[in-house]
């Protein structure tokens, strides 16, 4: 039996960490419902009602009862936060109050349907991301999904039921969970539910019994949610026993571990490993020691296990037994698959001998031997491989050269040292196979040249034979360590440089903000890593090239075929792989949205395992971020609509006020004059046509601003800067506007004249004091004030009026907004003051809005500036 080793007693320093990250979080409980219907929000409120009662702070934050009464009565004293409204497309959908439930902070929160996608404008586009936000600020939350919605069972749901779920959780968000209860019903006793009533409406339930609700979509659905519940108990069971540093296996779920080296058994070793998995239904994991050797084969058996759905392990490690019992015992696998070994392969040997030896808490598979050994791919041609040889060669040679001519001063003993040095020198520098030849060949020379008798292989005295032997076997164990050592620095920095690669590409894909950002940096990386790089992408013509690099790439009909079988089975093709390998290029699928978007291509010169994971990595990476991308951008389309929305309900709502208002006043007096003119006191005959002259003017001034706007959106807009005497400008401005004759104007004298277009300018000036008079009582005072500020002016227009509610103060300068000033709001376009930004910033300046004034009695009225500031001349 094997000796516990120290450290064995020890916890693991990652579950330790995961614990304390524990600390200060709220409490996570799932109800895993395997269908809707089975009473998973009836149990969660039955489970609270205990904790009521046991004097637990329990609050209902939402609760979808989908109108079955029992659920609504099961409420029963629970306290429940009321609804958020949120405005929406003209409706008004009711959401979950985080807020709210932020600041009541109860102990134990009940927020039902974890999937729900959020109304827009709320400040998490998901229910799991609220639910995120209560745990890290210290609450409980007990919370309800159905199987169906785990992201990574979307395509599984909708292949056996025909209905594809849009609202989806991350995995990861159950891996939060802290407790799963598994909510379950047969599926005889769901229909009968189904059929009475308590689920769905008749007719709803009808439909839903021939579809969704089939007793063997049922059946399909229980035994994935039980599954599902399993793993997650076999994960917390892991943790445990890393927690508390129990050494395993502990037999309550089966693991199977496959053994992969460098040997014609690889690829029999993970098929015969995904058989006993699949029968065992249990988790394959393919785990291979590096060992600094560059092998075809275990690339190829690795490839084959992510194919078969597997995982894959790469440790580095001397002691490949302990490697292999150290993983094994940490990750609680029960079966160890190996291959038989041939005579020749002496490391695997002694491995099967060891496991066979120490692991006796775990079931261990031998593989046989194929019958016939797989082909091997072509070997690559390797350009240069003489140069090491003939290096040592001369090196060798000028050694000898330097011993003999000065041989009365150098001993031969020392002449052996010098001989096995430059060993050591060759195969740190050129491998393992150019430090054997130097040590052949050095012991030839040592032997020839320096010792008796010279200039013959034969040795005459007994000490240079033992000399020669021990020379012999040094240099050979020198050689093959130092070849070791190189190789093993060289797999080390490899691993260094695709780290490094990595994150920087993480780094650029971070600050991509757009889908040809994205693509073009992926083609980018690919190329850098290996030479070549495209990435195609989904169209309707099937896979289009988005980015290439060099631009000059292009693939040939056989290159084409494997991406698209890429494409289209979601494997990765090509050199290195076990589907198509004769064709150069390297293919790996890209996703978005739990489908192939688009295929990732590499030309690389050989494939190794570190290039394979790193070129997995890069594809895994594109894929996150395409699917952020089309996120970003989809989110963008839904705002430029809700905005598109928001701008032609303004414009409809302005068209039918500020034109039908005047047109209906111009009507009125256009027809009493028509039909009584002669009759009317002349009095009111001037009354009416000043009526209409009015209303005509305001329609013109209506029309006029509708222009400037469309101007500005066009970019039609030219402006001159020009050096303008402000004082005059703002004269001419208030001879412009009814209402604003009395305006105070206060100009310093290092203020008296700015940069900017006069036409513009005097228009912004005029818009300001319009919206002053429009909201300010009958003959209260408005004052101009400018004021030099470093390089720049400061106009300001100051009124006493009603002001601005501070949470209106950016969106006074949108289009077609009119601030609700007390309980009216004023008559006009909305269009002055956006007008007013627009022509500002087109002439390089900046316009705001303050209110209240803090010059005036806090019981007025208060006040509003609005500023703006241009270049000084």
């Amino acid at each position: 039996m094997e000796k516990s080793r120290p450290e064995d007693s020890r916890p693991d320093p990652d579950a330790l960490l995961a614990s304390l990250r524990q600390t200060g979080r709220g409490h996570l409980k799932i109800f895993l419902g395997a269908a809707p219907g089975v009473g998973k929000t009836w149990e969660m409120l039955a489970a609270a009602h205990d904790q009521l009662r046991k004097g637990v702070d329990v609050v209902a934050g939402l609760i979808e009862t989908h109108g079955r009464a029992g659920t609504a009565e099961k409420l029963g004293e629970v306290e429940l936060l009321p609804r958020l409204a949120v405005p929406y497309r003209g409706q008004v959908l009711v959401e979950f109050d985080l807020d709210a439930a932020l600041a009541r902070h109860p102990q134990l929160l009940l927020v039902d349907e974890l999937a729900h996608t959020n109304a827009p404008g709320l400040r998490h586009a998901k229910r799991w991301q609220d639910v995120q936000e209560l745990l890290e600020a210290g609450i409980n939350v007990w919370t309800t999904v159905n199987v169906q919605h785990l992201e990574s069972l979307n395509d599984q749901v909708a292949r056996i039921t025909g209905v594809r779920v849009t609202e989806t959780v991350p995995d990861t968000v159950l891996d939060l969970a802290d407790e799963i209860e598994l909510i379950d019903l047969p599926p005889g006793e769901l229909r009968t539910r189904l059929q009475e009533g308590h689920i769905y409406r008749p007719d709803v339930a009808r439909r839903a019994l021939e579809g969704f609700f089939r007793e063997g979509n049922l059946d399909a659905l229980r035994e994935i949610a039980l599954r599902r519940a399993a793993q997650r108990i076999d994960k917390d069971v892991v943790s445990y026993m890393r927690l508390s540093a129990i050494q395993g296996p502990w037999p309550v779920a089966e693991r199977v571990l496959a053994l992969v080296g460098p040997d014609e058994s690889a690829q029999n070793v993970v098929r015969h490993a995904a058989r006993l998995a699949d029968a065992l239904r249990a988790p394959l994991v393919a785990f291979t020691v590096e060992r600094g050797e560059d092998s075809s084969q275990v690339q190829a058996a690795l490839d084959l296990a992510v194919q078969l759905g597997g995982t894959v392990v790469t440790v580095n490690a001397r002691d490949l037994a302990r490697a292999v019992l150290d993983y094994a015992a940490a990750t609680n696998v029960t079966h160890i698959v190996m291959g038989r070994v041939a005579a020749r392969w002496r490391l695997r040997r002694r491995l099967t001998e060891a496991l066979g030896r120490q692991a006796t808490a775990f079931t261990l598979h031998l593989v046989p031997l194929p019958a016939a050994p797989p082909p091997r791919p072509p070997a690559p041609v390797r350009h240069g491989t003489l140069e090491p040889y003939l290096l040592a060669s001369v090196l060798l040679g000028v050694v000898t050269l330097i011993g003999y001519l000065g041989k009365d001063y150098i001993p031969q003993e020392a002449m052996g040292l010098i001989f096995t040095g430059l060993i050591a020198a060759m195969a740190s520098r050129s491998g393992r196979n150019a430090g054997l030849f130097t040590a052949a060949f050095g012991f030839l020379l040592w032997n020839f040249f320096f010792l008796p008798p010279l200039y013959t292989l034969s040795v005459s005295d007994p000490q240079d034979v033992v000399a020669l032997l021990v020379f012999l076997l040094v240099g050979l164990l020198t050689g093959q360590l130092a070849g070791r050592v190189r190789l093993e620095a060289a797999a080390a920095a490899a691993r260094v440089e695709a780290l490094r690669r990595i994150s920087t590409f993480s780094q650029r894909l971070s600050r991509a903000t757009t889908l040809s950002d994205v693509l073009r940096g992926a083609a980018e990386e690919a190329a850098a890593i290996t030479g070549a790089g495209i990435v195609l992408m989904q169209g309707t013509s099937g896979l289009e090239p988005e980015a290439c690099v060099p631009e000059t790439t292009r693939l040939d009909e056989a290159a084409a075929a494997a991406a698209e079988w890429c494409a289209v089975h979601d494997l990765e093709t090509g050199i290195g792989t076990s589907t198509l390998p004769s064709v150069p290029w390297r293919f790996l699928p890209l996703h978005a949205n739990g489908q192939v978007a688009g295929v990732l291509g590499a030309h690389p010169r050989g494939v190794s395992s570190p290039l394979a994971q790193t070129l997995a990595t890069l594809a895994g990476q594109t894929s996150m971020a395409i699917e952020r991308a089309q996120m970003t951008m989809q989110t963008a389309r839904a705002q430029a609509q809700e905005d598109s929305q928001k701008l032609r309900s303004a414009l409809l709502s302005s068209l039918s006020h500020d034109l039908r208002t005047p047109l209906t006043a111009i009507r009125g007096a256009a027809e009493t004059l028509e039909q009584s003119g002669e009759a009317l006191p002349p009095a009111t005959r001037a009354d009416l046509l000043a009526s209409i002259s009015q209303n005509t003017a305001r329609m013109a001034k209506f029309l006029s601003n509708i222009m400037d706007m469309a101007r500005v959106e066009a970019g039609g807009v030219t402006v001159r800067h020009e050096r303008l005497r402000l004082a005059d400008l703002v004269e001419a401005a208030i001879s412009r506007v009814p209402g604003a004759e009395y305006t105070g104007v206060n100009i310093t004298p290092d203020a008296s004249h700015v940069l900017a277009d006069p036409v513009l300018l005097e228009q912004v000036v005029v818009n300001i004091l319009e919206n002053a008079v429009k909201y300010s009582p009958p003959g209260s005072r408005i004052a101009v004030t400018a004021a030099r500020q470093a390089n720049k002016v400061r106009l300001a227009v100051a009124d006493e009026g009603v002001g601005i509610p501070a949470n209106e103060l950016e969106a006074v300068f949108d289009s077609f907004f009119r601030a609700t000033r007390g309980d009216r709001v004023a008559i006009g376009t909305g269009l002055g003051l956006a007008i007013a930004k627009a022509f500002t910033e087109a002439m390089n300046g900046r316009i705001s809005a303050q209110s209240p004034r803090l010059d005036l009695p806090a019981d007025g009225l208060p006040g509003t500036i609005i500023a703006v500031e241009l270049p000084a001349a």
